[in-house]
């Protein structure tokens, strides 16, 4: 059996104080490895918070990888484990910016990104490129939070050899909030869905009831929400898809 341990990073990040949660994601990333985790998953946007702009603008966002990025990649490789990082980017051919989610290997290498589709910022444009990531041992599509809202993009990245979804979200309750999209999207494809949320509150937006999940055939197998950041991990059957975790294994970031 092929097992991978997967580490949901649901945290609470401030919203423009890109040192506080760059530092937030070290060390997250650092207890996580110390499990022996294989994938890290972050929410979206981890390295910012969701509503920014209002805070610091957009003129920060730059070409990636900047200089904290390439730092990251060397402490990913130096933990030898995967890491689905959401962070702005700005892009180098046009530079138009975008709400991106870059995948790095145990080997410090990028693999590959995927842009947010759905656009739902004034800030980003959207990206064009639906790809599934190829991990070596399996190809995972990335839906960042909106991109799970109809079944279009999922739809693609199952045509395109997706075997699981990762969905790094920042979507609270409420209004807007979620209200079966990933769970329909797992029936729609046949997949199971990973959702990296978060919590805390921006400006508009509270996260704090907001869920990290796994969820199968339209059921939820794992949910978490919580008032501080948490690593949240579960081990997983990659032959059969299934869960072998009874519950997260829990760890609270201090």
């Amino acid at each position: 059996m092929r097992k991978k341990r997967i580490a949901l990073l649901h945290l609470l990040p401030i919203a423009g104080d890109i040192k506080f949660n760059q530092n937030l994601i070290e060390k997250a990333v650092k207890q996580a490895a110390e499990k022996n985790v294989d994938w890290v998953i972050t929410p979206e946007l981890a390295t910012s918070g969701l509503q920014f702009t209002h805070i610091i603008g957009t003129d920060w966002i730059k070409h990636q990888p900047d200089k904290w990025m390439s730092y990251f990649h060397d402490i990913v490789k130096s933990l030898k484990t995967t890491v689905f990082i959401g962070c702005a980017e700005k892009s180098k051919q046009d530079n138009k910016l975008y709400n991106s989610v870059f995948v790095i290997n145990e080997k410090g290498r990028l693999i590959e990104k995927q842009k947010k589709i759905t656009r739902v910022d004034n800030w980003s444009a959207s990206g064009e490129l639906i790809e599934p990531i190829d991990l070596g041992d399996i190809k995972v599509g990335v839906l960042i939070c909106a991109d799970s809202y109809t079944r279009n993009i999922a739809d693609i990245l199952l045509n395109k050899g997706a075997k699981i979804l990762v969905a790094p979200s920042s979507w609270g309750p409420g209004l807007h909030g979620p209200n079966g999209e990933w769970e329909q999207r797992s029936i729609d494809t046949g997949l199971p869905i990973f959702v990296c949320n978060r919590t805390g509150k921006d400006k508009t937006v509270s996260f704090w009831e907001a869920e990290s999940l796994v969820i199968k055939n339209g059921k939820r197998l794992l949910s978490h929400k919580s008032s501080q950041s948490s690593i949240l991990i579960f081990d997983w059957n990659l032959d059969e898809l299934n869960l072998i975790s009874s519950n997260f294994e829990i760890l609270y970031i201090n």
